[in-house]
């Protein structure tokens, strides 16, 4: 199955960082694609896009400043599916792809994302006290996976304080 490209750019306000794309992504070529996935309502619910959009528009999302990327570039049914190799692999393309890029924000969706990535094995939600990129915000949020038990509202609030960074900032 071919891997779902990156939207990645110069000066990008978040660079949205998943584990892998999904099988239905790998499928359409689209991030988040799988409809059970909340990401695109979770973006709009949280203020971060003024509309809901689509899988299909994620392309779209770079007029907004928002890219994608994966730790892990190869879509798999789900994370078991993930071998270490490749996470450690992925991990020094991604912080390759951090430092040519230099997003203001690197948003991990979901905490196994960035323990994968820092390779740190405790973290918070929202903004990271010792970024790996020192240059680069570091925000973990909740995955966006149907299968989170976290309630959405409580999903949404941690969203929400990227839309309310990036409005301070002035973007």
């Amino acid at each position: 199955m071919p891997e779902v490209p990156d939207h990645l750019d110069d000066g990008l306000s978040i660079l949205f960082i998943g584990f892998n794309p999904s099988l239905q992504s790998g499928e359409t070529g689209h991030h988040y694609a799988n409809p059970r996935n909340n990401f695109y309502r979770i973006l709009h619910r949280s203020g971060l896009t003024p509309r809901l959009y689509d899988a299909s528009e994620d392309q779209d999302l770079l007029k907004l400043g928002y890219g994608f990327t994966n730790i892990v570039a190869r879509p798999t049914r789900g994370v078991d599916d993930i071998e270490r190799q490749e996470y450690a692999e992925g991990r020094e393309i991604l912080r390759g792809k951090l430092r040519q890029y230099l997003p203001r924000i690197a948003c991990f969706v979901g905490k196994g994302v960035y323990t994968e990535y820092s390779r740190r094995s405790k973290v918070d939600w929202g903004f990271q006290p010792d970024p790996v990129i020192p240059e680069i915000h570091e925000f973990v949020a909740p995955s966006s996976s149907g299968l989170v038990r976290m309630p959405m509202e409580e999903i949404v609030g941690i969203y929400r304080r990227l839309a309310e960074f990036i409005e301070k900032q002035g973007s």
